[in-house]
């Protein structure tokens, strides 16, 4: 395993978060559940595919302690959010929530990608990080990294399903939120790849976006298009659905 680099920050349900979180989240109000986070961790760790360090975020549902043994849930930001912003967006309280609702536990686990919209560029590859370190670093936690899914909202929705699709039978199952895809694109031209992995596939009918997302060549197992716009406002009212969706492909033992 990669040494952690300079940091390992626990956060626990209640703590202040630095001033510019708390201004992202009064610009985006989000739909918090009222549930405790568990084991929340923010870490920095290098990643070799990306030339740098990273920050590598975890969470464990309440309960659950460090979160041996269970599955993964990959977290692929979108463009304006990071590991850092997640504990503000209330992603361990979710994650609680949805198992206190009858889901199978898993644990989220997430790093920055920065804005490459999760694909290689000039030898920087965050899409290799997510397939290779992000696995690797959540083993070396104890998790179950033979049992993953993905999620990620706008183009850490279409990283998502582009990850899916470059690499079949890498995760069970893909939530995709609002992704930013272009009709052409490599994530219509390996939507095809897709076939086998269930997809879950959400946008709101006030963004951009909508008219390309409903144009995907993608038959999705669920998701739908309700009032909402590009942002965490209508994000968070459609997490509980998804993190129910992911579990339901984590139920079963690895083979």
């Amino acid at each position: 395993m990669t040494p952690v680099r300079r940091r390992t920050l626990l956060i626990g349900a209640g703590t202040v978060m630095a001033a510019a979180g708390a201004w992202r989240m009064r610009e985006q109000p989000v739909t918090v559940p009222d549930a405790p986070a568990g084991d929340e961790r923010l870490e920095r760790r290098f990643s070799a595919a990306r030339g740098r360090d990273v920050d590598f975020y975890t969470a464990v549902p309440d309960g659950y302690g460090d979160g041996r043994g269970l599955p993964v849930c990959l977290v692929l930001h979108g463009g304006s959010k990071r590991p850092a912003d997640f504990p503000a967006l209330g992603l361990g309280r979710f994650l609680t929530d949805a198992v206190r609702r009858g889901a199978t536990p898993f644990v989220l686990a997430g790093a920055t990608g920065d804005r490459l919209a999760w694909r290689p560029h000039d030898g920087d590859d965050p899409q290799r990080m997510a397939h290779e370190e992000i696995p690797a670093w959540c083993a070396a936690r104890g998790f179950d990294t033979r049992r993953l899914t993905a999620w990620g909202w706008s183009m850490g929705g279409a990283g998502a399903l582009l990850l899916a699709s470059t690499f079949p039978g890498f995760v069970r199952a893909v939530a995709a939120f609002s992704p930013a895809v272009t009709p052409g694109d490599d994530v219509f031209a390996g939507a095809g790849r897709l076939t086998g992995t269930p997809v879950g596939l959400w946008c709101g009918t006030d963004d951009n976006l909508l008219d390309d997302v409903r144009a995907l060549p993608i038959e999705p197992a669920t998701g739908g298009y309700g009032p909402g716009r590009h942002n965490f406002a209508y994000w968070s009212t459609i997490i509980p659905a998804a993190f129910t969706f992911l579990s339901t492909a984590l139920e079963e033992p690895a083979r």
